[in-house]
């Protein structure tokens, strides 16, 4: 069947639904364009199909194609930011990074070295998980990239900072403590966001502030509210660059039950979405989405929050990009 896609400034976007329907053909991430159907991207969406780091519930390997079909009702305008992401930016799907999913060192290597032949012409990488272990080498390819340490956010119901599992230094919960430690991380510019629930003991807590951390929980996003939340986050990243990390169980299981390591009392998609548009203007080198796990999910509920984030991520980047003149066309 012959695509008939929406073509603004001359940027390939997405099918056009009023041509094809939604529910037809392939399923790139909001209809894209795929990477080779396009002469250069500004911004690229990489799926990481890999979840050898869990310590609970697997199947987040299955997590970006959930969130590719997901995001077929995504538009081109986005109303909340005033913004059409795909006629500002080239925006196209990369398809998926091919990891090794029996050996999780080779995996970070691959991943790393995948992220920055990706950002080599300058586009800004959106990667969508995978189990959260994959943040590590983003990250490395981030700073990298940037010349420096960047600010971080992250966005997940737990603090991602312990040391090891069984012994092992590289799992889904250990990925911030090996950023801090190997220097990729702006300590004076990180933050978790929705944290909560139990942990091993109070030493979690110290150890983390010791790395630089500040903690939002999702109490504080419910008792101060999300311009206050919002407000507090801007000043401690300022104008520096930006990584932005979403495990998608930062949502309340209501929101998001198709996750590995769920926890009550979370936040709700719309304070999310709306911390995440508050941010706007800062130069966000980076993001992924991660730990989408389609086995538990029904309904699509964690696939469709999880598209949303991606496409109001987009929206963001896209509109820095073009304010400051760094798209190639």
């Amino acid at each position: 069947m012959k695509e008939i896609r929406i073509e603004e400034n001359g940027r390939l976007g997405p099918i056009n639904a009023a041509e094809i329907p939604r529910y037809a053909g392939g399923g790139t991430y909001a209809r894209l364009p795929r990477l080779d159907q396009v002469e250069q991207a500004d911004i690229k969406i990489v799926g990481v199909p890999f979840d050898t780091g869990v310590s609970y519930r697997p199947g987040a390997r299955f997590g970006a194609n959930h969130v590719r079909e997901s995001s077929r009702l995504i538009r081109p305008y986005n109303p909340a930011t005033d913004t059409s992401p795909f006629a500002q930016s080239q925006v196209a799907d990369a398809g998926d990074m091919a990891v090794n999913p029996f050996n999780i060192n080779e995996a970070i290597e691959a991943i790393e070295h995948n992220a920055l032949e990706l950002t080599s012409d300058g586009s800004t990488l959106v990667t969508v998980g995978g189990d959260h272990t994959i943040a590590l080498p983003l990250l490395r390819a981030a700073s990298q990239r940037a010349g420096a340490p960047v600010a971080m956010l992250h966005f997940d119901a737990h603090l991602d900072t312990w040391d090891t599992y069984f012994g092992a230094e590289y799992t889904h919960g250990t990925p911030f403590r090996r950023a801090v430690e190997e220097g990729i991380l702006d300590t004076e510019a990180i933050c978790h966001v929705g944290t909560r629930g139990p942990l091993y003991g109070k030493k979690d807590l110290e150890d983390d502030k010791r790395f630089g951390f500040g903690i939002v929980t999702s109490s504080d996003v419910y008792y101060q509210g999300v311009r206050e939340i919002v407000d507090k986050l801007r000043d401690r990243i300022g104008n520096r660059p930006l990584y932005i990390s979403v495990d998608i169980d930062v949502l309340d299981p209501a929101h998001a039950p198709g996750t590995g390591t769920p926890e009550a009392g979370g936040i709700t998609s719309r304070e999310l979405l709306e911390i995440l548009r508050g941010l706007r203007g800062l130069n966000i080198v980076g993001a992924d989405i991660v730990e989408v796990a389609p086995a538990y999910d029904h309904a699509e509920l964690t696939g469709v929050a999880a598209s949303h984030v991606t496409y109001d991520l987009i929206s963001l980047i896209s509109d820095f990009r073009a304010s400051k003149g760094m798209n190639a066309s």
